[in-house]
């Protein structure tokens, strides 16, 4: 597949996980970095072919060197990067002088271009870039340099009386996985943020002249999600922009650095996930021609579902390692495809291939032998989780706060992937008690959410009723999507269309974009429920008619069988939840094979009860029976 060798500055994670999606598609690829790097211990040298008699083997030396990128640029056909910090201007001069130990017919290839890496590494000059394009960004603005700790501390509240309080303060370089951020709640806390962010070299008696701060006004946001944007370069003459997106995500942060993700984004329904990759999709287009790549666009979603852009990473990011699991296409994948020129695959190739997915960051707790160990042994323990994939890192050395691996999850269903990752975190490092082994693991208890008679708040059915009255009636299909065969996520709740018709209409439409499948809906009388709520949603709705004091039912049977072309509702029997369930069951068989066989069992049991009758009725005579 390769005509083309890749080199990569940095071989961290980033750079580990790149080779290992690069030696399956058979592209050659150098990556360099300090020795024992991660990606030192997957590199390929065996993967060279004849037109490329280089080596392969991983390169020892800085990505911030001028004599290693040259060294690295003359081996290699394209140059990418794992980490954003790297030395811009070697890559500007690599560009300008295509005759460095270089044929002219074969220049070297830069992705992303080093504009486009200066633009994003500095995060104030990414700030205002973003602005000036028309995206929108939380309010900001830099930090004057000055020479002493205490010009400096003016300076900032001169900011803060503009920006307003709380407010974050940042550093321009070199910030990222929690490092260079600091949350300025009252004046007060300005001496403490601008110690914790000057670096160690310089103390009050130095001159802070170079050190580059900036700060942004305080976004009271939702949560903070992310989507991935894959750029290539268009083929002469195609129609295909050679532009993909992943579906957005959650991202969940524990001081400052990314702990938990969450795929499809739920919070905000369609809307939301229709701004974010909007705007995601904006702000990398506007970063031009040379940017070609993966970029994570990190957001915060705001209560009115709209979107700011936080910042973006010109790579491969931790909020998408899911996709090695998740999708046909890893996010790894896709950038060598992008960056070497190659035709990106349809976009159903970045859709999630399963209902949901998750990722859990393994940080170190202790430093040492302890923290490895650690490290180990939750590793071990989840590696036997339904849907769990395990990718350690092989750092040597474990530290406090240190990234060592991740841990990905994939199920059928919300609910289901939530609980094995409250399972996952119980065996990070920060959480593990000694006693804690697998056998411990797995007889867990489920959330308490999922039995007791509470809704699920992942619910892939939804059972909903226009009255308490019908809760008799009702709750028979809970306890039956509650069988232990079964056990499906469901939630159960009033709705009524007469007197809450704005909740009916919110319910319906927001109920596939919070992961319901299926819903199960019971009234009387009029029984106008069924009827309109699959007129709101694409979803399956099962109509089931409740007994009122007058007409035995018949009444809210005709009304919901009734329904006109193209409004469907599967109708069962007058006051029949348990049918209405079974049926659920069925139609979740189609996506979920385990409910094919729980269904098979459930109807031999049937089978058995009824011929445990025969039996009886045979022995004992229908009189005593």
């Amino acid at each position: 597949m390769a005509d083309q060798v890749i080199g990569v500055l940095g071989g961290g994670q980033l750079g580990r996980m790149m080779v290992q999606a690069a030696v399956r598609l058979g592209i050659p690829i150098i990556t360099l970095d300090k020795e024992h790097s991660p990606a030192s211990q997957v590199s390929n040298p065996s993967s060279i072919d004849s037109q490329h008699p280089v080596d392969l083997n991983h390169q020892i030396g800085s990505f911030n060197s001028v004599a290693d990128i040259e060294k690295l640029s003359q081996m290699v056909d394209i140059l990418t990067i794992e980490i954003e910090h790297v030395n811009v201007s070697i890559l500007k001069t690599l560009l300008k002088n295509q005759q460095l130990g270089r044929s002219k017919t074969n220049p070297i290839k830069i992705y992303p271009h080093p504009e486009v890496i200066e633009i994003i590494q500095d995060k104030f000059k990414q700030k205002l870039f973003l602005s000036q394009a028309g995206i929108p960004v939380s309010d900001f603005e830099e930090i004057q340099q000055r020479p002493s700790i205490s010009e400096l501390e003016e300076q900032v509240r001169l900011v803060a009386g503009r920006l307003g309080f709380p407010l974050m303060l940042k550093s321009r370089l070199l910030a990222y996985d929690g490092r260079g951020n600091f949350l300025v709640k009252t004046a007060e806390d300005i001496p403490r943020a601008i110690r914790a962010l000057t670096p160690t070299s310089f103390d009050s008696k130095n001159d802070l002249s170079e050190l580059k701060l900036y700060a942004e006004g305080f976004v009271p946001f939702t949560c903070e999600i992310a989507v991935m944007v894959v750029k290539g370069i268009p083929s002469p003459g195609s129609a295909d922009p050679n532009i993909r997106v992943y579906p957005p995500v959650q991202t969940i942060h524990q001081d400052n650095i990314c702990h938990t993700v969450h795929s499809p984004l739920r919070l905000g329904g369609p809307s939301a996930s229709k701004s974010a990759l909007t705007v995601a999709q904006r702000s990398i287009t506007a970063l031009g021609a040379g940017a070609v790549g993966v970029f994570a666009v990190e957001m915060f979603l705001l209560p009115d579902n709209t979107v700011l852009v936080n910042e973006i990473a010109p790579r491969p990011h931790n909020s998408y390692h899911h996709t090695i699991s998740s999708t046909a296409v890893s996010q790894f994948t896709a950038h060598l495809l992008a960056i070497t020129s190659k035709p990106l695959p349809p976009t159903e190739s970045f859709e999630l291939a399963v209902p949901s997915a998750a990722m859990v960051n393994v940080l170190g707790h202790e430093s040492g032998e302890k923290g490895e160990k650690q490290v180990k042994k939750c590793f071990e323990l989840v590696s036997g989780l339904k849907g769990v994939s395990v990718e350690s890192y092989g750092k040597f050395g474990c530290q406090r706060g240190r990234k060592m691996g991740h841990i990905n999850v994939i199920g059928e269903s919300d609910a289901d992937v939530r609980e094995i990752v409250s399972k996952v975190v119980r065996c990070l490092p920060v959480n593990q008690t000694d006693d804690l082994d697998f056998e411990g693991l797995i007889k867990s208890a489920p959330t308490a959410a999922r039995s007791g008679g509470f809704s699920d708040p992942n619910p892939l059915v939804s059972i909903i009723m226009g009255s308490d009255s019908d809760l008799p009636t009702m709750i028979e299909a809970s306890r039956i999507l509650s069988h232990p065969l079964f056990q499906v996520a469901h939630e159960l709740t009033i709705v009524s269309a007469h007197r809450t018709p704005e909740r009916m209409v919110e319910f319906s439409q927001s109920a596939a974009s919070r992961g319901v499948k299926v819903i199960i809906a019971g009234a009387g009388g009029a029984a106008h429920l069924p009827g309109m709520v699959s007129a709101l949603t694409p979803l399956p709705v099962i109509g089931v008619p409740v007994k009122g004091k007058t007409l035995d039912g018949v009444d809210s049977l005709h009304s919901i069988v009734q329904m006109p072309r193209g409004i469907p509702v599967a109708t069962v029997a007058i006051g029949n939840s348990t049918n209405a369930a079974l049926l659920a069951v069925r139609i979740l068989s189609t996506g979920i094979p385990r409910l094919v066989d729980a269904m098979s069992t459930y109807m031999a049991q049937m089978e058995s009860e009824v011929l445990a009758k025969v039996d009886k009725l045979s022995q004992v005579g229908w009189e005593s029976y």
